[in-house]
Formats: structure tokens, sequence, C-alpha cells
């Protein structure tokens, strides 16, 4: 029996997960979860360490870091990689699915095309998770663009960049990881996050308002390299996927439940959280259609169809 165990222990893969968000937010907590559930779940054959915060590799080098081989899994935002291939900017069409109840019908119409395209990329996705609810955070009152001119805008992707310029803001690229330095030297004044990111760095240490606009739900996404997914057998993906699936659907609940404590807590710390203004929201709505008709140019066939999809359930 010991020969037998310990040729069972030699035969563990172990597997580093990079994860680009601190270890408190819900994300990296599930990450922990779903690590546990495969050890559980394979008997030990597959023991996955989380690294969370960006500690084993950057929030911009997680996607190449799994593509390449250099970690076998990783998780990371989906539509950071819109750059690369637009079609994963599903998530970022703004006021198109603004709840939980609609994200997820959003991602049903989008999940198949989404993996031809991860496939595409030597990526396999295992699960997704949305965020709540995006918003605008400032260091002062905001009521139209006439007051967001110049303002530095920390963007994570191409929808967030193009939210600002058309607001007359400055578009900065800054990680979740580095958000608290980039507020404290004046990097960064503004983004638009949930409240999750803001209670995460405690931006009240810089910022003062936070208006809720609902923009869209993104998600992030655990990937595995297509390779290593492919060499794991059919019983060891399965167990695999088990795991996924109720992790995904944790997460989800979680991120749920956590959406109106993450405002609770940002007004508790001095911040004022209220809805845009009428005058911020109309502009918001108008810049929203020209960005999903921007996709639309941009992604043709597949992205229209992912709306049809949508549209008709």
């Amino acid at each position: 029996m010991a020969v037998a165990f310990a040729g069972t222990t030699a035969l563990a893969e172990q597997w580093d997960m990079p994860m680009a968000y601190a270890a408190t937010n819900f994300h990296s907590e599930m990450g922990v979860v779903f690590a546990d559930k495969v050890r559980d779940y394979t008997g030990g054959e597959i023991d996955i360490t989380v690294h969370p915060g960006g500690s084993l590799f950057k929030g911009g080098e997680i996607k190449r870091a799994v593509q390449t081989g250099q970690a076998p899994i990783g998780e990371r935002f989906m539509s950071a990689h819109a750059n690369e291939a637009p079609l994963l900017g599903w998530d970022n069409l703004p006021f198109i699915a603004t709840t939980y109840e609609a994200n997820d019908k959003l991602w049903a119409a989008a999940k198949d095309k989404v993996n031809a395209q991860l496939s595409d990329l030597n990526l396999v996705a295992l699960y997704t998770c949305p965020w709540p609810g995006q918003g605008f955070y400032f260091k002062k009152e905001v009521r139209s663009s006439k007051d967001t001119q110049g303002v530095k805008f920390r963007s994570y992707n191409t929808a967030t960049a193009t939210f600002a310029e058309e607001l007359g803001m400055i578009p900065v690229q800054v990680e979740a990881a580095e958000l608290s330095q980039a507020l404290a030297t004046g990097v960064a004044e503004s983004f638009i996050s949930s409240g999750s990111t803001g209670y995460d760095r405690k931006v009240w240490e810089n910022l003062t308002h936070y208006y809720k606009v609902n923009a869209w739900l993104p998600r992030n996404y655990v990937m595995v390299n297509k390779g290593v997914w492919e060499g794991l057998s059919a019983d060891m993906q399965a167990n695999v996927q088990k795991a996924a699936d109720e992790t995904g659907a944790a997460c989800a609940t979680k991120s749920s439940e956590l959406a109106s404590w993450y405002f609770e807590q940002l007004e508790a710390n001095g911040m004022k959280v209220e809805d845009a203004g009428p005058e911020f929201l109309a502009e918001l709505e108008t810049i929203g259609a020209k960005m999903t008709a921007d996709w639309l140019a941009d992604v043709g066939e597949d992205g229209q169809a992912i709306l049809d999809a949508y549209n008709a359930n």
C-alpha cells in the first residue's frame, strides 16, 4: 500500500494558478474553493496552488502565461483581451444586460462562440463569474461630461478607454493591483468598476463619489492551457469540470450577495454613493449605443448572432 500511495503521489500534477485580484476579493477566494474541489474530486491527482494579487504573473501577463504553458491555469478579466479578439468584449456592451439574470442570458447566448474563440487562442474556459454592475468613481461631484473634461481615467480594456475618451477624459492603463498607488500619486483620478474594486482598494482614501450606473456586469474567467486540458483523461476532465461548474455557480451567487454590501462599505467610509443623474446617464447611454455599434462592426456576424440569440430568449 505504501508503494501504491507513493506512486500516486508522484503522478500528482502541481498546477500554479495566477490570479489578478487581491486574496480577499471574492474571485480570488472562489479560486481557492475551486482548487480545493479539484484536489478533492481528482483524489489529489491535480494539486492547484492559487497565487492572487498578480503575485506570480501580473494581470496583463496571465493570459499569455497560460497560452504559452508558463502556467497551466489562470484567471483573468475576459474583456481585457478584446484588443486581441474583439468578440471577447461581449460582456462590456453598455446597458444591454444590466442584471445578473440578464447577464446569465447574455453569457448563454455568447458561450459557444466565445469558447470557439478561446480555443483558437489555445485556451479552454472552465468557469466564468460576473462582477457586480459597473459604476463611476470620482474625486468630485459629476453631473455631466462638462465635469469630466481632462480627468485622468483608469481604463482596463477597450470599452472603458472608449468611455473615457467620449467623456473628454484621459485614459490610463492601470491594473487593479496597482490602482491604490495610481490614485494616491495622481496617475489616475477616476475609474469605472464595481463596488468590489473600490472596497478592495480602499479608494475612499483618495476619491469621494461613486455613481451607480450598472453599465454592464463583466466576467472573469478561469482558463486552462488547451494542450494541458487535452492531455487529461476524460474522467479527469469531468472531475475538474464538475469543480468548475460548482464554483462558477457559487461565485455568481456570492457576487450578487455582495453587490449592495460593497456600497454600504463605501458609504461607511465616507464616500457619497448615488445613482447617476439624468443628464450624465443620458450621455452614457448615447455613448453606449455607439460602442455597441462599433463592437458589431468589429466582430461582424458572430457578434450580431450573439445579440440576436440574447434578444430572442
